[in-house]
């Protein structure tokens, strides 16, 4: 009412209907009734016109909701229905026609929409509303046709109470929620027992019209597809009016709801899709977490993993009052645990008869000693330029002094024999790792972060929640990000990662230390201590949880190699650390390491492109895979002498593996002359051509996770390897490393059974990836995959420290005892 007139009183409004209006043609208003089925015909020369009036209380909100029918099928003379409110005109037609796929259309004659409510405000109090009903049809003929007007009872939503109801596309649902008082972040679940008909759920404020039918759904608010199950999270502070429509909405095609998709053939109408189409839904408004939750979650995930700081700190605080001990009680011994050597009186330590390959006699390990006596080295202060050395990937050994090839064809090798170059050349060398990968990861973060944002933009403007296949029954958001859980739970890859570079760089400067301290260059003890690996390592297990944590922004099948890339890397460092450990001067260089990264990730970009059904994608990656295998298995036989080009290129390295092949297995059946290497390439190649056989039958989806799986198969396999040929030499596991073992097993465990907890799919539908959605189980902040993050990033850790600890003992043994492996 304007100008603050008194309102009309509804009796006297429904005198003047029933004083200026008739029922009959010509528009004149009928007055109608609530609950009253009116049945009529119209044409071109009559319609009818309904008049409904109703009053509204202070406060509470009155919804109307209008039933049509009409039994014609004719298209060209639809009936036209028309209603009009104080604030708003809402029409259709029947038959009501929805457009689908392949331009297929679906006619329904049944149809029910729910007028827009008006809330009459405080000032006003109690207010009358009246509202028309125009019904109307250019048909030259009479068309039937069906009315009903009914209140909604139960039109607003209350807390924790399920309420149940039926919709179909003709007969769109929506209902009104208030934010009670204590209440600042809700969440809206909505459950079916049937999966199809594919529906939509949408959240809405309150502004007319509302937008309710399959073609206007998406204008408004925020949205998902749905199933069996569906759950938006709504905060206070996005509707300033503390309230808000909850739209339920059925789709004329289960398509975007992963179903079968229709025929490109256009069929007939069908009257029976009013019954097909039909779906029982239940939607229940249950409070989310509240800020204090936040609090501790944040918390939570920091002290946990500061602790592993405490740890350590222990731990070297203990090993420093041990050290200090013997030093004043004159025992101090060269390693004492630390893989630092710390005095010049070394123990010399002999193998075993029968260890390793093969017991070697006296006379035999004198010649081995007569190649692996220490080389003439340039003076302590001088600066050795490494570029020259760094011109082949898998050998930098100077030819000039000795023949490399004669040392590496004896039968039993020492780790002297493959430890003969200057350690500076040496170290400066595997230091490219670190410097690369930090490279590689400004470049590669830069654009991710940028497009991650992108992402988490487009669903905040737009309100499209199936773009990103979050786990919506936990999805707890803060500020723009909409699931801050998922990349809260990160922060274990960064913080251990870069306790992990602190770790390192104590040995690094303990080492340095003893250096100068004792002329290192006469004591030929031990594992050559080069970190530049480690600290690759470090920096890789940070970028994976920024990656990840980027990928968590807005997860979905086109940036999941985001989350997989360092993971890689991860992999293929930490083989290469395991054959850096027993053959320094052989391993690959940092440029070719990466090289074949970057090939390995272009190739799972091609996967998320052509692996879903192209067959000759997974032929090509198949034949890649095992031709790497070979060659790979071809180069650590031969501990690199096969070289693939330069002047003095063998004739090709597949060739000559063929020709050993059938010289050794075919022609005279001989004895390998390395068995261990040669047992271990075996099984390696069964595995990765089975891994190959695998992808190109069944062809999984999730290519990328396919590619990862290859990666940590090659790495368990070559660490089971390396550790049982460890033993099987006498050597030992010291505590600290058979301790990092035992928890790289148990946390591994733990952490896969929570990664195999399925919580979402984006290799399916949204609406079918919601289907396995969970509710949160730690700290009610938390699901499933968070705590795999958690139990990950310390899995990675303890694995790291397992390498880095794990041939701590051997510092105490002359490296032309230590065999190599």
């Amino acid at each position: 009412m304007a100008g603050g007139a008194a309102p009309v009183p509804g009796a006297l409004l429904c005198a003047l209907l029933w004083v200026v209006a008739g029922d009959g043609p010509g528009g004149s208003p009928a007055p109608g009734t609530f609950g009253r089925v009116y049945r009529g015909a119209v044409n071109i020369s009559a319609e009818r016109v309904y008049a409904f009036a109703y009053s509204s209380e202070p406060g509470q909100a009155d919804a109307v909701r209008v039933y049509v029918n009409s039994s014609s099928e004719n298209l060209r003379y639809p009936v036209l229905f028309v209603v009009r409110q104080q604030k708003g005109v809402l029409s259709w037609q029947v038959p009501l026609i929805f457009r689908g796929l392949y331009q297929r259309t679906y006619s329904y004659q049944e149809v029910s929409r729910t007028l827009c409510p008006s809330e009459p405000t405080p000032e006003t109090g109690r207010s009358d509303q009246i509202i028309f009903v125009d019904v109307a049809s250019m048909a030259p003929f009479n068309i039937a046709y069906e009315l009903l007007v009914t209140r909604l009872k139960n039109f607003q939503l209350e807390t924790n109470k399920p309420f149940n109801f039926t919709a179909s596309p003709s007969q769109p649902q929506y209902f009104l929620y208030k934010f009670p008082q204590d209440v600042d972040s809700v969440i809206i679940k909505v459950v079916s027992d049937a999966a199809y008909p594919c529906s939509v759920v949408s959240v809405q404020d309150i502004v007319c019209p509302v937008y309710d039918l399959d073609h206007n759904v998406e204008f408004n608010g925020v949205y998902q597809s749905m199933t069996k199950q569906a759950a938006i999270t709504v905060q206070r502070k996005d509707f300033p009016g503390e309230q808000f429509f909850v739209v339920f909405v059925i789709k004329p095609e289960d398509y975007a709801c992963g179903g079968s998709m229709p025929s490109s053939v256009p069929g007939k109408f069908n009257r029976t899709w009013n019954l097909q189409r039909t779906k029982n839904l239940q939607v229940t408004i249950v409070p989310s977490i509240k800020k204090s939750v936040y609090v501790q979650a944040m918390f939570f995930s920091f002290l946990s993993f500061l602790s592993f700081y405490l740890g350590s700190v222990v731990v070297a605080f203990v090993h420093y009052i041990r050290v200090r001990r013997k030093a004043s009680a004159g025992r101090l011994s060269p390693e004492d645990g630390s893989g630092i050597m710390t005095s010049s009186y070394p123990i010399t330590a002999s193998t075993p008869e029968g260890s390793s390959y093969g017991a070697i006699d006296e006379s035999s390990s004198s010649g081995g000693r007569q190649f692996s006596s220490p080389e003439r080295r340039p003076p302590a202060g001088s600066d050795t330029d490494s570029s020259v050395e760094e011109e082949s990937d898998f050998d930098t050994m100077p030819e000039i002094e000795s023949d490399k090839n004669v040392i590496r064809t004896k039968v039993f090798l020492y780790l002297s024999d493959l430890s003969r170059k200057d350690r500076r050349i040496v170290s400066k060398k595997y230091k490219i790792y670190f410097w690369n990968i930090i490279t590689i990861a400004v470049f590669y973060a830069l654009p991710v972060i940028q497009l991650v944002i992108t992402y988490q933009t487009v669903v905040n403007v737009t309100g499209n929640q199936d773009i990103c296949y979050y786990n919506f029954l936990c999805a707890h958001p803060l500020g723009v990000l909409s699931a801050f859980n998922n990349i809260l739970s990160n922060v274990g890859h960064m913080l251990l990662g870069f306790l992990f570079l602190l770790i390192v760089l104590r040995r690094d400067i303990l080492h340095r230390r003893a250096m100068e301290m004792k002329d290192i260059y006469t004591l030929d003890y031990g594992i050559p201590k080069h970190f530049g690996l480690f600290y690759a390592m470090g920096i890789a297990l940070m970028m994976e949880g920024v990656l990840s944590a980027c990928y968590h922004v807005c997860p979905n099948y086109s940036n999941f190699q985001f989350d997989t890339s360092f993971m890689y890397m991860i992999a293929g460092l930490c083989m290469l650390k395991l054959y850096q450990t027993r053959h320094p001067d052989i391993n690959a260089s940092a440029y070719s390491a990466y090289a074949s990264f970057a090939v390995v990730i272009s190739l799972a970009v091609l996967g998320v492109v052509f692996g879903k059904n192209d067959m000759w994608f997974w032929v090509i990656s198949s034949m890649i895979h095992v031709l790497a295998s070979l060659a790979l298995s071809t180069q650590i036989y031969y501990m690199g002498r096969f070289k693939m080009d330069g002047p003095d290129s063998d004739l090709g390295i597949f060739r000559r593996a063929a020709m050993v092949l059938y010289t050794d297995c075919i022609q005279q059946c001989s004895r390998p002359m390395y068995m261990d290497r040669m047992v271990l390439l075996i099984v390696g190649n069964l595995v990765n051509w089975s891994l190959a056989i695998f992808g190109l039958v069944y062809r999984p989806r999730d290519f990328a996770s396919y590619i990862l799986g290859i990666f940590i198969c090659n790495l368990l396999l070559y660490l089971a390897f390396y550790i049982i040929m460890k033993l099987r030499s006498s050597e030992k596991l010291l505590p600290i490393p058979l301790f990092c073992i035992v928890a790289t097993a148990v946390v591994w465990a733990a952490a896969l059974y929570f990664f195999f907890q399925t919580l979402s799919s984006w290799e399916e539908a949204p609406a079918e990836s919601r289907e396995k959605n969970r509710p949160c189980i730690l700290l009610g902040f938390f699901d499933d995959h968070d705590v795999w993050h958690f139990l990950s990033a310390a899995a990675l850790f303890f694995s790291f420290l397992v390498l880095l600890t794990l041939d701590d003992d051997l510092d105490v043994v002359r490296r032309d005892k230590i065999p190599v492996f």
